[in-house]
């Protein structure tokens, strides 16, 4: 009985709003301008959906904290566990940490044509990291892991460059990706990857 009452109220509301909406005298230009912002906005909501479904660009899906002072004493991001790995299950993982003003470790190699997941963290303050022809654009925030995965579409040079305003230094904060072809790509001894757990806090 209240589903009937509120569908009832609805349509009364619908029918008000709209004979109000015609009751408004808008001129000709008006409406053109009118329905160019709505066509505008469509085509930029459709782009954003699109990059969501085809080219993977999107929101991270959980949230895992770190302790940014620790860094060295944690398990996933010791020194020693930096750069690429490759777990029990033949997925390419690249561990990294941002620092003003450099990415560690400098350069990496990593096969084309194959997922590749990044872990990022920084040691200190807010950084960015940008990677030019792929879909890696993220913050890294302090006290949290980023995680994105890409791949590389072609073997080659990739700058992996700071996009967030970091201190004086900003313009020198950068690495370098060689990207190898997949066949040629030798992979390092397979590393267990430490455990990890989204809302954690990995120290």
């Amino acid at each position: 009985m209240q589903i009937d009452a509120i569908k009832a109220k609805s349509v009364q509301l619908y029918r008000d709003v709209v004979t109000q909406l015609n009751a408004i005298h808008i001129d000709h230009l008006e409406r053109k301008w009118i329905a160019i912002s709505m066509i505008i906005l469509a085509l930029m909501v459709g782009i954003i959906v699109i990059d969501a479904f085809f080219h993977g660009v999107n929101p991270p899906s959980k949230v895992e904290t770190i302790d940014s002072a620790s860094l060295h004493l944690s398990k996933e991001f010791a020194e020693e566990n930096l750069g690429v790995q490759v777990d029990n299950k033949g997925n390419v993982v690249v561990r990294m940490v941002a620092g003003r003003y450099s990415f560690f470790p400098k350069h990496i190699d990593v096969p084309a044509e194959t997922s590749i997941t990044f872990r990022w963290v920084s040691m200190d303050v807010l950084h960015g990291v940008h990677i030019p022809m792929t879909n890696m654009s993220t913050m890294i925030v302090p006290g949290y892991v980023a995680e994105i995965t890409t791949t590389f579409p072609k073997p080659g040079e990739y700058p992996l460059l700071c996009n967030e305003y970091c201190g004086l230094g900003h313009n020198h904060m950068w690495s370098n990706i060689s990207v190898i072809a997949k066949e040629d790509w030798t992979a390092k001894p397979t590393t267990p990857a430490p455990a990890t757990q989204g809302g954690s806090n990995n120290e």
